[in-house]
């Protein structure tokens, strides 16, 4: 597997032993604090000498190192900076230095990223530009190669990437491997794609993450054999075991939409803890600034009884040991000065984070914002053409499937129901909860339009509609009134990208994502209040839901159980195949 270590120099390799033996001062010697070792497992007074960006010296003894500079940390823990194992930087809506400023207070130095969503939009151009725009970032921005650009064939996306495609970008410096193998049937059938681009993995020496709900027995067997390393799908500790003993790495996620950490965290133990990371996966911005990012997740189960010493390992040196970043994750000799302080070890809330042994973040806020500097690429949306005719659904049948949401989750169930007709075709019935869904071709102008019914939205009138529509990134729109839905994909068009929701001909709320239909140049707080004002105005409408716009991104992922829908209409995940809206 390849090593993501950055070389010294001669010159520095020499600076650093003259601090790391006393002889010469350090750049910079933090003092007064309580080192978290997740090595050993041990918390205890030392001092640390930093030089260069990397920490020359631990000593448990005081007076040891002299420092051009030193800080008190006033008896506080230093911990490693947190590591978030897997998450597309899209879903929170902003750019990488916006999201750099939104996460980096928070204790979080690194992340592991996959900007499939960006490729499903621009391809390989997408994910140039997000390594361009994250690059020189005190935020350690790592990215694993989008391997599924489509998810799938049943969906029309805006790109198409080759494993010869993704392996011009492996030279890149800050390229860990292949992002999540989705479509584990063609992973585990042995198709030509899956199989390339998992050998492109292989052959380099890198890794390649998973994606596997529900999957188990043989077909995990296989799935772990093609040499896929981890997974964040999994939704039990039965679940989840199964994959550690089959030697896959589990991200315990714990986005906006789906939270797994109440489900999986028994599954950690002494033994298992080792074989676990912290995930995010999706998180939008009015939940990063009210929860928090890894440090949620750490609060959150050593608030259900988890050891905060695994809890912090969890978050540091296990996930940067599995993806080869072997000067991350602990705070020793050699390795980067990427660290986080904090008061209370039952109530781990970040005080002070360090990038390479800068003080960036104190007390919540970045001490100096980050601003975009890239120039993004030019988005295409091409779904103005709607009206209330393209979601008129002909009755073909008197009973039809219905895709069932789940709150907090991102899998579906499905029933067979018997919809409402007038005039012979099928209305919204927000009585009984069934709703319409439809999801619109934005990249080409194909004028696909997939038609389907959802329940467990709890809608009552308007619509709501949204370019973030996973993987491909159509539009997908949600509505009690066909005229609404028309108004609100109309909106989104406008936007060149966006969210928005609507009554009765009304734009209650909106927020324009111009950049790939996906992100905003805006800062944390105007987007913060932005969705503040769209889950305002989704209640209004009736919706129980704590973020029905992340549900419904999700309701167009054909990768995802067991129901879902796409431009190209339903798909049976089971069967990995399209679907007929009536059964009889």
């Amino acid at each position: 597997m390849t090593v993501k270590s950055f070389a010294f120099e001669p010159a520095q390799l020499r600076e650093m032993l003259a601090v790391a033996r006393g002889d010469t001062p350090a750049d910079l010697v933090l003092t007064g604090g309580l080192l978290i070792n997740v090595f050993s497992g041990e918390f205890y007074p030392a001092e640390v000498a930093i030089q260069g960006g990397r920490i020359a010296g631990v000593s448990r003894t005081t007076g040891v190192y002299k420092g051009r500079d030193t800080h008190d940390l006033g008896g506080e823990y230093l911990a490693p900076g947190f590591i978030d194992a897997h998450l597309h930087i899209e879903s929170s809506l902003m750019l990488p230095a916006e999201y750099a400023n939104a996460v980096m207070p928070h204790g979080t130095t690194a992340i592991v990223s996959d900007p499939h969503e960006i490729a499903n939009v621009h391809g390989l151009d997408g994910i140039r530009f997000m390594l361009s725009a994250s690059d020189n970032l005190p935020l350690r921005v790592f990215v694993m190669l989008s391997s599924c650009v489509p998810a799938t064939d049943m969906e029309t996306s805006g790109a198409r990437l080759s494993a010869d495609d993704l392996a011009t970008l492996l030279d890149e410096p800050r390229v860990l491997g292949i992002a999540e193998m989705m479509n584990y049937p063609g992973v585990v059938s042995g198709s030509d794609d899956m199989v390339a681009k998992a050998m492109l993995g292989h052959s380099n020496r890198m890794r390649v993450d998973g994606h596997a709900p529900l999957v188990g027995g043989l077909t995990l067997q296989a799935y772990a054999a093609a040499g896929v390393s981890s997974d964040h799908e999994s939704v039990s500790a039965a679940e989840a075991l199964d994959k550690i003993r089959a030697g896959v790495q589990v991200l315990i996620r714990e986005g906006s939409t789906a939270k797994n950490l109440d489900a999986l965290l028994p599954v950690v133990d002494k033994w298992t803890s080792r074989f676990c990371s912290w995930a995010t996966d999706d998180k939008q911005p009015d939940d990063l600034a009210s929860q928090g990012h890894i440090d949620h997740n750490i609060r959150k189960a050593v608030g259900q009884g988890l050891d905060p010493m695994l809890a912090l390992q969890m978050a540091s040196i296990n996930t940067a040991r599995h993806y080869g970043l072997n000067d991350l994750g602990a705070i020793a000799p050699g390795y980067h000065a990427d660290m986080m302080t904090f008061k209370d070890l039952r109530d781990i809330q970040p005080t002070r984070t360090f990038a390479s042994g800068v003080l960036v973040a104190r007390d919540g806020q970045m001490l100096w914002p980050l601003r975009n500097k890239v120039a993004p690429p030019v988005n295409n949306m091409t779904a103005g053409f709607v009206d209330a005719n393209s979601f008129h659904i002909p009755a073909r049948g008197s009973k039809a499937r219905v895709i069932v949401v789940q709150a907090e989750q991102i899998v579906t169930g499905e029933e067979i129901i018997v919809p409402r007709i007038e005039a012979g075709a099928v209305v919204a019935d927000p009585g009984r909860d069934i709703l319409k869904i439809a999801v619109v071709e934005r990249h080409s102008g194909t004028g696909h339009v997939g038609l389907g019914l959802v329940k467990g939205l709890g809608l009552q009138e308007g619509a709501l509609a949204s370019s973030i529509a996973h993987d491909s990134h159509n539009v997908v729109v949600i509505g009690a009134s066909d005229a609404d839905m028309a108004l609100a994909v109309q909106t989104v068009n406008s936007m060149q990208g966006g969210i928005a929701a609507v009554r009765t001909g009304e734009v209650l709320a909106k927020v324009a994502l111009p950049v790939a239909g996906l992100m905003s140049e805006q800062p944390l707080a105007v987007m913060r209040d932005g969705m503040r004002d769209l889950l305002t105005a989704s209640r209004a409408l009736g919706c129980p839901l704590t973020n029905p716009y992340m549900q419904m991104a999700f309701l167009a992922l054909p990768v995802i159980p067991q129901l879902k829908l796409t431009d190209r209409g339903l798909v049976d995940v089971g069967k990995f195949a399209l679907c007929d809206l009536f059964v009889e």
